[in-house]
């Protein structure tokens, strides 16, 4: 039988890994899983205080709103504008989603169909290649690395309806600055297409980086959307709490969508995450020192094992280019061998679209002993 849609889907490469990292631990092997990029810091203790609070509450049990309760929507404007100088509306340029990934998939389905084209620079994290494929448009892909010059000459010769972009990059760890948000905004409204910013790692930058909200550029509001999550920046991942943000009528088509599909998440996590983002102010920063302490960890332990990566300035991963005398294997068959023979996982870099093949990814999601016990068994494998 052919199901429509998915047996269209390009495989999903991450998924021969998983498979022999299970099969590993079947065994009774130690693996480090520095692959799939699940924060394991827990979530502010006043949001858990909340959500217990909220659920015992009856009340809370019935169907919420699809758009999110007004005050979590008034809650995530009021950090934008003290966090990046943006004010939004929260009654028509604000949508709660069950996560932003949940938030890009039905972004896509009221933005394009059929005959449209989706520009999305590669290597790129999975659901940015495939939302605008399951919504019927056709992904081009210019090099991720080319930057703002290879997504204008893209835009120039592609004609696209939405341009989807992504600062601090993942997998590629990429940041941007408020200059190349600006001329991302300029060539939208020059070309006349949709700018949607995934803009996950918001609040996880380094050594002095401070990422900049698309939605800050003059113009924005005319051309772009961006999505904002409490996955990373408060480490709330199995809470699914993400937002739409930005050109209204955007907003509100999505919205309108999302009446039709769902109630919105339980209401305690809503009123729990309104909380959060009013009252932990803070939690974002202590969280990211933690991702630096362990960045620095898994680089430096690289260097003695003779593998050197220039530091990322933002999200929670490490992009590593193939040591030279492992690059013809290429990224699949490097990460099946560090966890044969290292007992580390990995992501490859093949997973993330054209280009990421001569990479592969960190996720640091381990603390700085298990980084470092991961670093140790990488150079006696690199040693041999």
């Amino acid at each position: 039988m052919k199901f429509c849609r998915i047996d269209d889907l390009p495989p999903y490469v991450f998924a021969t890994v998983d498979q022999l990292k299970r099969e590993l631990r079947r065994e009774g092997r130690d693996v480090i899983d520095l692959g799939f990029g699940n924060p394991d810091i827990p979530s502010p203790a006043v949001a858990v205080e909340k959500l217990r609070e909220a659920a015992l509450n009856p009340r809370n049990h019935r169907y919420s709103v699809s758009r999110g309760i007004e005050q979590l929507r008034r809650a995530v404007a009021e950090r934008y504008e003290r966090s990046f100088g943006v004010v939004l509306d929260p009654e028509t340029q604000v949508a709660s989603t069950i996560g932003a990934k949940e938030g890009l998939a039905h972004l896509m389905w009221v933005l394009v169909e059929g005959g449209d084209t989706v520009v999305v620079p590669t290597p790129a994290y999975p659901i940015h290649r495939v939302a605008p494929r399951l919504a019927g448009a056709t992904v081009v892909s210019p090099a991720a690395e080319g930057g703002v010059d290879a997504i204008a000459e893209a835009v120039r010769t592609a004609r696209p309806k939405v341009v989807l972009v992504s600062y601090p990059h993942n997998p590629t760890t990429a940041v941007a600055t408020a200059a190349g948000m600006q001329r991302l905004v300029d060539l939208a409204r020059e070309h006349d297409f949709l700018l949607v910013h995934d803009f996950a790692y918001a609040d996880v930058a380094f050594d002095g980086h401070r990422p900049p909200s698309l939605l800050a550029a003059d113009g924005a509001g005319e051309c772009a959307i961006e999505l904002y999550s409490l996955t990373k920046s408060f480490s709330m991942a199995g809470w699914r709490v993400g937002f739409v943000l930005g050109r209204a009528d955007v907003v509100g088509a999505l919205a309108k969508l999302k009446s039709y599909l769902d109630y919105g998440t339980f209401q305690p996590i809503q009123i729990a995450s309104t909380v959060t983002l009013r009252e932990a102010h803070d939690y974002p920063s202590e969280v990211c020192e933690i991702y630096r302490s362990r960045r620095d960890a898994l680089i430096s332990g690289l260097a003695r094992a003779g593998w050197p990566v220039e530091p990322p300035r933002g999200t929670m991963f490490v992009w590593a280019p193939l040591p030279e005398r492992f690059r013809a294997l290429g990224s699949l068959e490097l990460a099946l061998r560090l966890a044969r023979e290292a007992g580390v996982a990995v992501s490859p870099g093949i997973g993330f679209g054209e280009g990421g093949d001569g990479h592969v990814r960190f996720a640091l999601v381990e603390n700085e002993q298990r980084i470092g016990q991961a670093t140790r068994a990488i150079r006696k494998l690199l040693a041999h």
